[in-house]
C-alpha cells in the first residue's frame, strides 16, 4: 500500500476479489488492475468510509473512473441520483440510522462497472460488513457480478428505512394522548414539529430512491442483465411501501399539528367565555351601585327606611337570575 494511503488506513474497509465460483480473496489496492487485466470473469468489490482525495485518485487511476464522478464522491451532500458513464454507473444514496432516539442521515456513493463494485460511505451509515458477508452466502447469486452486490447494497438501505419508520409511527401514536390531552403542552408541539421535520428528511432520501431503482429496472439494461432486474424490482417495490408509508405519516402529522391548534384554540375560546360570564355577572351590581352612588337629591327609594335592603335583595336577584342563565348557557 502507498504511504499515501497509510496516513488513514481505516478508509479502506475492505478490498476483494470475487471469483466466478464466489470465492474470495483480499486484495491490495495496487494490484486491482492486474486482476481486472485478465478476463477470468471475476470482480473487485472496495469499500471505503470518507477517503481521503488521495484515496479515490487511486482508485480512478485502477478503474478509470471518470472524473465527474470521482469530483461528486470527494464531497458528501449530494443530491440522490443515478448517472451513466459509458459502461460504468456513478450512483449516491442517502442513508438512515437511529442513533439514540435521534435519525441521523448520511450519504453512500456507489462506482458499479462490468467488473466492480465501489462503496464509499460518508457520514452515519451502518457498515456493509453484513451485506457482504450475506453475499458470501449465496455464492451462486455472487457469480452474477457487481450488480448482485449493487442489489444488495441498496436492499440493506431501504431495509433500514422500515425500522425509522415504524418508530416514528410509535412515536405519533404517543403523542396522540399528549395532543388531546386537556391542558396545552408547547413540548408536544415541538416534538410533533420536529417528527415532521425529521420525517420530511427521510422523505428527501427514500423518494429519489424510487427513480434509481426503476432506472435500473427499466433503463439501464446494458448494466443490469434481466435476472437482475427482478432483485431491483423487489427493492422498487420495498422503496414505494416506505415512501407510501411516509406520505401518509407526513399527512397525519400535519393533521395533527392542525388538531392540537384547533384544540388549543378552543380551549382559549372557552376561558374568554367563562371570564365574559363572570364580567357580565359583576357588570350588573356595579352598574346598579354607580347609579345609587351618584349623591342626587331626587332619586327613587333613596330616603326609604328600607331603601338599602330593598336594593341589595334586587341587585342579589338580578345577579342570581344572570347566573342561572349563564350557567344553561355553559358560560361559567
Amino acid at each position: 500500500m502507498d504511504t499515501a494511503f497509510a496516513v488513514s488506513p481505516d478508509c479502506v474497509v475492505n478490498c476483494v476479489r470475487y471469483g466466478r465460483d464466489g470465492s474470495r480473496r483480499d486484495l491490495p489496492l495496487d494490484e486491482i488492475s492486474d486482476v481486472l487485466a485478465v478476463d477470468d470473469g471475476s470482480f473487485v468489490w472496495v469499500g471505503l468510509y470518507e477517503p481521503e482525495e488521495a484515496l479515490l485518485d487511486k482508485l480512478q487511476e485502477e478503474f478509470d473512473l471518470h472524473d465527474l464522478a470521482v469530483e461528486d464522491a470527494h464531497h458528501a451532500h449530494q443530491r440522490p441520483k443515478i448517472e451513466a458513464y459509458g459502461n460504468s454507473l456513478f450512483i449516491a444514496v442517502h442513508t438512515a440510522q437511529a442513533l439514540e432516539g435521534q435519525v441521523s442521515f448520511g450519504e453512500t456513493h456507489v462506482f458499479v462497472g462490468a467488473r466492480y463494485l465501489v462503496t464509499v460511505r460518508h457520514g452515519t451509515s451502518l457498515s456493509y460488513a453484513t451485506v457482504r458477508a450475506r453475499c458470501e452466502r449465496e455464492p451462486e447469486l455472487l457469480a452474477l457480478g457487481p450488480t448482485y452486490g449493487l442489489y444488495a447494497v441498496l436492499d440493506f438501505i431501504v431495509d433500514n428505512y422500515l425500522p425509522i419508520v415504524d418508530e416514528f409511527r410509535t412515536q405519533l401514536n404517543a403523542l396522540e394522548q399528549d395532543i388531546f390531552a386537556e391542558n396545552f403542552s408547547r413540548d408536544t408541539v415541538r416534538k410533533l414539529y420536529e417528527l415532521k421535520r425529521e420525517l420530511t428528511t427521510l422523505r428527501l432520501a427514500v423518494a429519489p430512491m424510487q427513480d434509481i431503482t426503476g432506472q435500473l429496472t427499466r433503463v439501464h439494461t446494458q448494466m443490469v442483465g434481466e435476472e437482475m432486474r427482478l432483485y431491483f424490482r423487489d427493492v422498487f417495490d420495498h422503496t414505494l411501501r416506505v415512501n407510501d408509508a411516509t406520505d401518509t405519516l407526513r399527512e397525519m402529522l400535519t393533521a395533527a399539528m392542525s388538531v392540537n391548534l384547533a384544540l388549543v384554540t378552543v380551549a382559549q375560546g372557552e376561558v374568554v367565555k367563562r371570564l365574559a360570564g363572570w364580567a357580565g355577572l359583576l357588570a350588573a351590581p356595579t352598574l346598579i351601585a354607580s347609579w345609587y352612588g351618584m349623591n342626587f337629591t331626587h332619586m327613587p327609594e333613596v330616603g326609604g327606611r328600607y331603601s338599602y335592603a330593598i336594593l341589595v335583595g334586587a341587585t342579589a336577584a338580578i345577579v342570581g337570575g344572570l347566573f342561572i342563565l349563564l350557567r344553561r348557557a355553559k358560560w361559567i
